[in-house]
């Protein structure tokens, strides 16, 4: 809601855009250095990640109710972590000679909590002036900024979100721009730079963003969008702005394959190129709407310009629209019962997120928008599946687990990493204290690729932001004596 040696350098630069084109299946012939650019429109290898999962000891909880995220619940299981993935899962696991030992009885294991919109980082804490990065409001189309460019790292809201069992977060720019810009997927871990957090292999998201928003925010100017039907006249005319783009590199392209050295490649926008990355599926289209016949505008827009809309944000009259979504693949990110603090929001209703759920291949995320309800995100799924069995609607806890894990890592273009307790995938885990969908449940252990991150009966060991480093409010432990 929230509106070197240059040779060598050349060389490694060289071999990732190889990399990059063999990757997308395009076969274009030997390339000259002033293709190299153009050809690397979309791609991930560009301000790279630079994480690397620590090295730990293998981990065994024992005993355990595990919530697979597959739709599974397996009782009284062990599940096994070794080198940062999960490599078993069953009962009475042997443990390696140096692996620790958690006792799972009593207690419930689920993936890692997934939150596909956030702004932690962009709008940290302290939320003073000086940290307000998260809205390039300053043109309806700022598709050239990429969120990841402005994140910090030492936001304390990392560290909460992570007691909240939060291992994966999108970071998203804000809604005042119709193009918003670039959006990046963090592994929720300490490091002095964004780029250590950024998930290896994730794709980068578009901002998008309906209604009240940017008509708002620049109607007020005296410039368009002021309507709706200028939102989406703005939209069209950059679509096709892109399309062209699209056409003039593809044929630098082909003249370039069929051995043409004079080609000269299209200049550079870096708007256009993220818009032409959306249009070959190598960026995932993350779009703010609240109300059902403009997301349904907006399909059909998708079907002009012939992209796809990933998934819808907010999205509070989905429900409106559930099996037109579900047909379309087409996921929906919400709140239970956030509703009614503008015209767009008025007609949300708690059922949202069932009814969303419940349509055939539907695809239901629990999402936060909030540094606060990032922390709790198991307690907002709770109560939409309240809301759903009072409707008489089957509801497990290992359906729900879902709408936090694998249906947010699906939307995310991650689901092949994390999202789901299977056997190779990163061992991305939560250990709760009871079930995880009642107001008691606290996290008691969380792991990223294997490694411990936060344990709640040793807090003392997490590591700590920076920032907080020095701060009287944080560094007390006991009670002051008057």
């Amino acid at each position: 809601m929230i509106l070197h040696n240059l040779n060598n350098l050349n060389r490694l630069f060289l071999s990732t855009l190889c990399c990059s084109i063999l990757a997308a299946c395009t076969s274009i012939g030997n390339h000259t250095q002033s293709s190299v650019n153009i050809s690397l429109i979309g791609s991930r290898t560009l301000y790279p990640s630079t994480y690397v999962a620590a090295v730990s000891s293998p981990v065994l909880i024992r005993g355990a109710t595990i919530l697979s995220g597959t739709g599974a619940r397996l009782d009284n299981t062990d599940i096994l972590l070794s080198e940062g993935k999960v490599i078993a899962l069953g009962r009475a696991l042997l443990a390696p000679v140096n692996a620790r030992i958690i006792e799972g009885q009593s207690k419930w294991v689920t993936p890692g909590l997934i939150d596909v919109h956030s702004h932690l980082g962009v709008y940290p804490s302290p939320g003073v002036i000086a940290h307000d990065d998260g809205n390039e409001a300053t043109s309806p189309n700022t598709a050239n900024v990429w969120a990841e460019h402005s994140v910090w790292p030492q936001d304390p809201g990392f560290t909460t979100a992570l007691e909240g069992g939060i291992t994966t977060l999108e970071i998203l720019p804000g809604s005042a721009n119709l193009f918003g810009g670039r959006s990046v997927v963090l592994k929720n871990v300490h490091s002095t730079t964004y780029q250590g957090m950024k998930f290896p292999g994730a794709p980068q998201g578009l901002k998008m963003a309906c209604g009240e928003n940017p008509k708002r925010v620049y109607g007020s100017r005296g410039i368009a969008p002021s309507t709706r039907m200028g939102n989406v006249a703005i939209w069209r005319a950059q679509w096709i702005e892109a399309q062209e783009y699209q056409r003039n590199l593809q044929e630098y392209e082909r003249k370039v394959a069929a051995g043409n050295k004079d080609a000269n490649p299209p200049k550079r926008d870096l708007k256009l190129e993220t818009l032409a990355a959306v249009m070959r599926g190598e960026i995932l289209v993350q779009n703010h709407c609240y109300r059902a016949d403009e997301m349904a505008t907006v399909l059909d827009m998708a079907n002009e310009f012939n992209y796809k809309v990933t998934a819808f944000h907010h999205a509070v009259e989905a429900y409106k629209i559930s099996n037109l979504l579900a047909a379309q693949g087409v996921c929906a990110a919400m709140w239970v019962d956030w509703w009614g603090f503008k015209m767009e929001s008025y007609d949300g209703i708690p059922e949202n997120i069932a009814l969303v759920d419940a349509a055939p291949g539907g695809c239901a995320i629990i999402h936060s928008d909030s540094e606060v309800g990032i922390q709790r995100l198991n307690q907002e799924a709770a109560k939409a599946m309240t809301y759903g069995k009072k409707m008489g609607l089957t509801l497990p806890p290992e359906h729900v687990i879902t709408w936090l894990t694998a249906n947010p890592a699906r939307a995310l273009g991650i689901s092949k990493y994390t999202g789901t307790l299977e056997l190779g995938k990163m061992a991305d885990v939560v250990v709760w204290s009871g079930n995880p969908f009642s107001v008691h449940a606290l996290t008691e252990q969380v792991f990223i690729d294997g490694v411990l991150r936060f344990e709640r009966s040793a807090p003392h060991t997490t590591p700590e932001s920076d920032f907080l480093l020095g701060q009287p409010a944080t560094a007390l432990t006991t009670p002051v004596t008057p």
